[in-house]
């Protein structure tokens, strides 16, 4: 270990930590003209992904509680992105669908956030590599503390 390890600008979390607050900021500003949060962005990225599931599949893609999720998603409804639908099967799952709204705006607003990534000249390699880079961290720290 480093000799001054214990310093504020020697902390990994620290780091990932004020980057996570700079995406949040960049997220926030680019999403705000379509009417979006930041959390509320990363669930149209699942619907996208895999339109029709249920707010629970929503709720382990993001690792998000349904106490967190449920408002957010009605929230989503009201604005007219989504609509969600009690299963006729099971009355415990609310499957949630896109509505025109949300397909219609997919393509401005990946634009728009690629745009503002690329602002930041981000290079698409650097990108790939840090998000790699990222990803086996986060699957270090979840096996580390099994």
């Amino acid at each position: 270990m480093m000799k001054d390890f214990m310093t504020l600008e020697k902390q990994l979390c620290f780091a990932i930590y004020e980057t996570s607050s700079e995406f949040t900021k960049l997220y926030t500003k680019t999403l705000r003209p379509f009417g979006l949060t930041y959390p509320q962005y990363l669930v149209l990225l699942v619907l996208w992904e895999n339109d029709d599931i249920t707010v629970k599949q929503i709720g382990e893609t993001l690792n998000l509680g349904t106490g967190t999720l449920t408002p957010m998603i009605s929230r989503m409804e009201a604005n007219g992105w989504l609509r969600k639908e009690r299963s006729k099967e099971d009355e415990r799952k609310v499957h949630v669908h896109l509505l025109k709204k949300a397909n219609e705006q997919k393509q401005i607003i990946t634009q728009k956030v690629s745009e503002e990534i690329l602002a930041c000249n981000i290079e698409l390699d650097e990108y790939e590599q840090l998000l790699k880079q990222l990803n086996q961290l986060r699957h270090k720290l979840r096996k580390g503390k099994k």
